[in-house]
């Protein structure tokens, strides 16, 4: 039996870091440039800056060598230290989606834990926004694993 773009599931990771929700929420959203890999960008040119700009509608996007400037999302919830969930607005072959009702969702939620570490839990989620491609769009971001890794690394790094 095939999966249909409806029945694909939420992807979801999680990870314990050594920081406050406070550090931890400013590292992956202000310090994105610090530790996501310059290979990960659907631009036209290698990346100069990724950033994630605060607040509702605010943009997530990378700068280029060329010049050009690619947004691969929007932030749809702002709850800082504790979360934001932002549009996914990437194809399946790595190109920019404009129409918001293609993209699917990426919730990170920071939770503090009694011992000052933080749980970071992320859902990459409404992979049937993306249509018949939603199934290879959920295998394509089985990544956020390591991505999860590098931004422990980063917070490690900055003590």
């Amino acid at each position: 039996m095939s999966i249909t773009a409806t029945e694909v599931p939420p992807l979801r990771k999680h990870i314990c870091v050594r920081a406050s929700t406070a550090r931890a929420f400013k590292v992956f959203t202000e310090g994105i440039d610090t530790w996501w890999p310059k290979t990960h960008h659907i631009g036209p040119s290698a990346p100069v800056r990724g950033a994630i700009e605060p607040g509702v509608g605010g943009r997530c996007y990378t700068e280029h060598t060329d010049g050009s400037l690619a947004q691969w999302g929007q932030v749809l919830e702002w709850e800082p230290p504790h979360r934001f969930v932002l549009a996914w607005m990437v194809t399946t072959d790595w190109k920019p989606e404009p129409d918001l009702g293609k993209a699917s969702e990426v919730e990170v939620r920071f939770t503090q834990s009694p011992d000052g570490t933080t749980l970071v839990e992320l859902e990459h989620r409404c992979f049937e926004r993306h249509g018949e491609a939603g199934a290879l769009m959920r295998q394509h971001v089985e990544g956020w694993t390591s991505l999860l890794e590098l931004f422990r690394t980063e917070l490690d790094r900055e003590g």
